[in-house]
């Protein structure tokens, strides 16, 4: 199965999905990983599979050093402004290539983006996520 691998390194892992596949081999493909799952045992088992996440429970990551977070701690958050006012919700982290960067939906559907640097988003913590006025757009 070709996979599209978030992680830097999928070497520790082993078991996925609260254990329902069992990874038995991966390598670097052009276009992605290539794996092997124990359970799945043909093309059409395979095939029935594209587009399933791969999840591992959070006690198998690594911790996190200063600085870090994982994605999924970032979704979700409130977003405000230093001032305290809200400004909506976190609802995707991209990458295109010169670091992370949030889109915040604000209430009403409208989304803008954020660089997350610190001068940008110079506070963030389990319960909210700080934007620099000067990266808000109107």
């Amino acid at each position: 199965m070709r996979l599209k691998v978030f992680a830097e390194d999928l070497s520790a892992h082993r078991s996925f999905n609260d254990g329902a596949l069992t990874l038995s081999s991966l390598r670097g493909g052009n276009n992605g990983s290539i794996a092997r799952f124990a359970e799945v045992k043909d093309r059409s088992a395979a095939e029935a599979m594209r587009g399933t996440e791969l999840t591992v429970p959070r006690s198998a990551l690594p911790p996190l050093a200063e600085g870090e977070y994982y994605h999924a701690d970032l979704l979700g958050l409130p977003a405000e402004d230093s001032a305290g006012v809200a400004l909506g919700v976190v609802v995707a982290i991209d990458n295109f290539g010169a670091g992370d960067v949030i889109e915040v939906e604000r209430p009403g559907g409208k989304r803008f983006m954020v660089p997350m640097r610190p001068e940008a988003v110079p506070i963030w913590d389990d319960d909210r996520l700080v934007i620099d006025p000067a990266f808000v757009e109107p």
